[in-house]
């Protein structure tokens, strides 16, 4: 025993073995000494320690009795040295000593995350495959900067923290560690010593690229080799999919809930299987877009995916990161676009996330007037805080780049721009100018919006924002926030709650369908029937149409023909294209037997048949955000509760006439006025009994007459289908 002190400080040996040294590297590994080396390790579950080193095994001494081992070599004995590990039931393992590694972050690396302007961090923080000295493992790396100690856990080391505690970059607060042996699959997770030795809660890792499926909740390591991507055609060309000139028409769809496997216990389809079924489903819908409710790893299946902790790892409920990609390659190269709804408004407080990550509010802010949202009992996060802003920026461009997604639809804008959302007076506080506004968040998104546009032209970011904050899509060096697109709110209330009236009162209430020209063209707009119009006792779209059972399918016909022939991008939730009759369960399939009903069936094709309509007629999009794209011929016959309107593209001769009316009559030699003379021919008419309608039509179109009407020059006499939209075209 006199060999002791020299081997190992008692100080330390203590340390290692309760699990509370501060520089673990300091101590185990190979260290110089009195001209030789002495090589520490600890092996709490083994018996005896042998160093594999030139032709003779090493023998270990044990200097603390739960499993510190030491001994000392010549200088050079430790070139490429390995550990023979033998267990008390006879096992033996034979391992590199992860403590014989120099750091392995660059200083370029630890500038940059310092300065918060690392936007590749997910290459650098989480778990990520190494070669090192021609050793295979896995470089662990994480940003604890308030730990005391920090450890990488799992069954590889029977999740004692003790035996895998990191190196700390005290310079960047991250932790790093180079783990040989692991690779693909390894689940982890990292424990995480407080100030004054407090034990937190096993964490996942934020930067994680892969996770268990849930209810499981640690980390898996990810090492498969890079992707290689087959949608080369439709990356090169999706700007024109996906900016302001073009069609789009996007289908929201929740995985788990679009479509289910019945005899497979009722699961949800896989991403494969979505790759398959839901591809081709939504090239014959027509649509030009998918957008998935958040596809981030999420604890609690009830939040639709709203409450994520895993940023950067696709869920595992569905399949692996890979399949994920598969089913992004296979709609790009069938020409669907691809939007995820991104979270950056607020995470759970789960224990295994980000909330009190070190044992501060590293994420959050400390004061819950500034961190908490009280309606979703969720936290959020610090935006003013650079490396806070870092993490999410990166974590935008990850989608982007890594998966090849072309959009990010933004959650919640509105409760991130106002201090004051949803709170009482006296539960929040005022920014340093004594308003209302976050200023740090919009500092946040203008950077993310700009870092998208700039890093993946072509992409395009898309905010659910509900107020009347100005310049919401519109360029950050014009004063804007930077989206390329914002939700119409307004728009989405008005006409539900108009078309949701007895046509009887909607006289009273026609400037539900008006209102929205007044501001149609401050931003770009999204016109959305989302997921949150289906749920929380509001009930389905057709659940909401009034009258009797013919009457409830011509009205929702109506409202898709008004939605589509009005200016702005569509958005549809999955269900709505059929009339889904029940209010959307996230925790069953759509009612796809509905389609084996002729009035269901109708309104299938007709979702169809408008978004074939949309995509061909350049009247119908090219315009969309622009006042030169929009004329009523008619907005004030309230009284008969109808209206007129034209569809304009860039070719001013290039026009569409529209007219909806909207209660059960049919109007006979109803005049509206049009810009030329010609044969209008009818292209759609939702009322036809290919819809499922009562085919009340105008022969296959109508000639102009010279006839004054409205303003025009001339004019068309109609039969007007009761609670329609019929659309005309002039031919020529």
């Amino acid at each position: 025993m006199r060999e002791i002190p020299i081997l190992i400080k008692p100080g330390d040996a203590d340390a290692l073995a309760a699990g509370r040294h501060s520089d673990p590297f300091a101590v185990l590994g190979p260290h110089p000494a009195n001209g030789g080396v002495v090589l520490r390790s600890f092996q709490p579950q083994a018996v005896e320690v042998f160093v594999l080193t030139g032709d003779t095994p090493i023998a270990m001494t044990r200097v603390h009795p739960d499993g510190v081992f030491a001994a000392r070599l010549p200088e050079g004995g430790t070139d490429g040295y390995r550990l023979r590990v033998i267990c008390p039931d006879g096992m033996i393992e034979e391992i590199d000593d992860p403590y014989r590694f120099p750091p392995q972050l660059g200083p370029l690396d630890i500038h940059l995350l310092v300065e918060g302007t690392h936007m590749r961090l997910y290459q650098i923080l989480g778990a990520h495959p190494r070669t090192i000295d021609d050793i295979e493992g896995v470089l662990f790396s994480v940003w604890a900067p308030n730990a005391e100690r920090v450890s990488v856990v799992g069954d590889f080391n029977s999740w004692d923290g003790r035996r895998h505690p990191m190196r700390l970059r005290h310079d960047a607060g991250v932790w790093e560690l180079f783990l040989p042996g692991l690779g693909h699959s390894t689940i982890y997770k990292y424990e995480i010593v407080a100030r004054g030795g407090v034990m937190l809660p096993l964490k996942a890792d934020p930067c994680g690229t892969w996770a268990e499926r849930s209810p499981k909740t640690a980390s898996k390591v990810w090492s498969q080799p890079k992707w290689q991507w087959s949608d080369a055609d439709w990356m090169q060309n999706r700007q024109r999919h996906n900016d302001r000139y073009s069609p789009v028409s996007i289908y929201e769809v929740h995985l788990g809930s679009w479509r289910r496997n019945p005899g497979d216990g009722n699961r949800p389809l896989t991403y494969l299987e979505m790759a398959d079924e839901l591809v081709d489903y939504v090239v014959e819908m027509g649509f030009t877009h998918v957008e998935f409710l958040p596809v981030h790893e999420h604890p609690f299946g009830g939040s639709w995916g709203y409450q994520p902790v895993g940023l950067f790892a696709p869920t595992s409920r569905y399949g692996s990161p890979d399949d994920f990609r598969v089913l992004i390659e296979r709609l790009h190269q069938r020409g669907i676009g691809v939007i995820i709804d991104w979270v950056s408004a607020h995470f759970p407080s789960d224990p295994h996330g980000l909330h009190w990550f070190d044992g501060t509010h590293l994420y959050e802010h400390q004061d819950p007037r500034l961190g908490v949202h009280r309606d979703w009992n969720t936290l959020i996060y610090n935006f003013g805080r650079t490396e806070v802003m870092n993490y999410l920026c990166a974590n935008a461009l990850y989608w982007l780049e890594e998966f090849h997604v072309d959009g990010l639809r933004v959650d919640a804008v509105a409760s991130m721009l106002y201090l004051d959302y949803s709170r009482d007076p006296g539960d929040w506080l005022p920014n340093r100018f004594g308003g209302n506004e976050n200023l740090e968040a919009i500092d946040f998104l203008r950077r993310m919006n700009q870092l998208v546009y700039a890093e993946h032209p072509g992409a395009v970011t898309i905010a659910e924002e509900s107020t009347a904050w100005p310049m919401v899509s519109r360029p950050v060096h014009l004063g804007g926030l930077g989206f390329g697109f914002k939700w119409n709110m307004g728009w989405m209330h008005d006409t539900l709650d108009y078309f949701s009236k007895d046509p009887i009162h909607r006289r009273y209430h026609h400037d539900d369908l008006t209102f929205a020209q007044l501001y149609a063209y401050h931003e770009n707009f999204v016109l959305p029937l989302s997921h949150d119009e289906v749920v929380h006792g509001k009930g389905s779209l057709i659940g909401r149409m009034p009258g009797d059972d013919w009457q409830r399918f011509a009205n929702l016909r109506a409202y898709f023909g008004f939605m589509w022939m009005q200016p702005g991008k569509k958005l549809l939730f999955m269900g709505g294209e059929f009339a889904q009759e029940r209010e959307w369960n996230v925790d069953s399939s759509l009612d796809w037997h509905l389609l084996d009903s002729p009035r269901h069936r109708g309104v299938s094709r007709l979702v169809a048949d408008l978004n074939r309509l949309y995509r061909t007629e350049a009247a119908l999009y090219q315009l969309d955000n622009d006042q030169r794209g929009f004329a009523w011929i008619d907005c004030n016959d309230r009284d008969n509760s109808v209206l007129s309107w034209l569809r304009l593209g860039v070719d001013p001769h290039d026009c569409i006439v529209v007219v909806g009316s909207f209660t059960p009559v049919v109007r006979e030699g109803y005049r509206i006025g049009v810009p030329e003379s010609g044969f209008y021919r009818e292209i759609l008419n939702t009322d036809s009994e290919w819809y499922g309608g009562s085919n009340v039509h105008n022969n296959g179109g109508v000639e102009a007459e010279d006839i004054p009407w409205h303003g025009h020059s001339w004019s068309i006499l109609l039969r007007l289908p009761p609670l329609s939209v019929s659309v005309f075209k002039r031919d020529g």
